[in-house]
């Protein structure tokens, strides 16, 4: 009982430490050598291998590193200080150990006159998303004091998360079958998106929770209080891009995002008609979507939202007329008259500068932004009915998005 596991650990152990004691060696001969060759560094009392070893020690959350009399090194536990048996640590923390002497070792080991690069493949095998992050920002420290260059392959977006905020980073997503790699900035569009592909590192996960491209902060609380209100019946993670002008770029993103890093995965992008045509072709595997009405801000008139704002739609067109007749100096007077003129048009008209003030003719203090997002919650929940009549707000949302909505 037990032999299996048992062999795995030996043989791991064993390939670990005869090519990683192998590297210490050399990394202390190297350091070692620095320090009697370059007066600048012997006065510096700091500049020793165990600030060496600090490095490596800094990652490490359970266990420490320490030289041996023996000229290689032992582990520890960090709070017991007992020394343990290599064979028993985690496999990521011999990973990690072995990952940062190899890439302290080649950092001492380059050559000024070169083009050093160092080719690291998958270095997150074994690495739990937060060492992986921490492994990053110890490359980081380490290139910005070192004459190299560093190329990773991973499938990680742990990895291409903790890169997000080093202006030097560079990075390509290459699809299946691709075997040119175009290098570019990380630019504000994927600084926002990245961290929620992130918070999804296995596809499956993303699939569950797909991102949905958002055109503003009101359609991000929207869809924030629909998942919530939903209990798990309805799985998206909104994302806002800051306008309509910024869309297209934000899908760009995602799609070379999802071809790069997943496999069957979905996701979505919604944004208003205002004045234009409901229908938007998708952009596999983007699926694209306007709404039937206006704007967002038109969904606060739907009857099944303003009966959670304790209202009916025939009690505020009182309430608008009462509001008319009382208020003739306010600024928006002019455009709540030219919504009753229009027929009170809830579905087309522009409502987005007296939207406040509909919302406040209501009983209800509720924010509008989360009753829209209570119902469409409940409609998931099948707590109320996909109602594609006049005035409902399926009608308003438009059957292609609501296809997206459970039954």
């Amino acid at each position: 009982e037990g032999w299996v596991t048992g062999q795995k650990r030996n043989n791991q152990w064993n390939q670990f430490k005869e090519y990683t004691v192998g590297q210490f060696r050399k990394l202390e001969i190297l350091i070692l050598r620095e320090i009697e060759q370059q007066e600048s560094v012997r006065l510096n009392l700091t500049v020793t291998f165990e600030s060496t070893l600090e490095k490596i020690n800094r990652l490490l959350t359970n266990v420490r590193v320490e030289r041996s009399l023996k000229g290689d090194f032992e582990i520890f536990h960090r709070v017991t200080g007992i020394k343990l048996d290599p064979k028993h640590i985690s496999s990521g923390e011999s990973e990690l150990i072995a990952l940062t002497i190899e890439c302290l070792t080649f950092a001492k080991s380059c050559k000024e006159d070169c083009q050093n690069i160092l080719l690291l493949d998958e270095p997150d095998v074994h690495l739990h998303p937060d060492l992986q992050v921490g492994f990053v920002y110890f490359l980081i420290d380490l290139v910005k004091v070192s004459n190299f260059t560093i190329i990773i392959a991973t499938h990680s977006t742990a990895i291409l998360g903790g890169l997000l905020d080093y202006p030097e980073s560079r990075f390509s997503i290459l699809e299946n079958g691709s075997s040119n790699a175009n290098f570019n900035e990380i630019s504000d569009t994927h600084r926002k998106i990245l961290p929620i592909f992130g918070a999804h590192p296995l596809s499956n996960l993303f699939n569950q929770s797909p991102i949905l491209l958002v055109e503003g902060e009101d359609d991000e609380r929207i869809f924030q209080q629909a998942v919530r209100s939903a209990n798990g019946a309805l799985s998206l993670y909104p994302c806002p891009v800051g306008g309509i002008r910024n869309l297209d770029d934000f899908e760009d993103a995602v799609i070379e995002l999802i071809h790069g890093v997943y496999d069957n995965a979905r996701a979505y992008s919604l944004r208003d008609r205002d004045g234009g045509v409901e229908e938007i072709a998708d952009r596999p595997p983007l699926s694209r979507f306007r709404t039937s009405c206006r704007s967002a801000e038109n969904l606060i008139l739907t009857d099944e939202v303003l009966a959670t704002l304790d209202t009916s739609w025939k009690d505020l067109k009182v309430l608008i007329d009462i509001w008319l007749s009382s208020f003739h100096s306010h600024p928006k007077h002019r455009i709540m008259t030219d919504f009753k003129k229009e027929g009170f048009d809830r579905k087309y008209f522009d409502l987005k500068e007296i939207r406040n003030i509909l919302v406040g003719l209501t009983p209800s203090p509720k924010p509008w932004e989360f009753a829209v997002g209570q119902v469409i919650g409940k409609i998931a929940m099948t707590k109320l009915p996909k109602d594609f009549g006049d005035g409902k707000i399926c009608n308003f949302l438009g059957r292609k998005f609501c296809d997206i909505i459970p039954d």
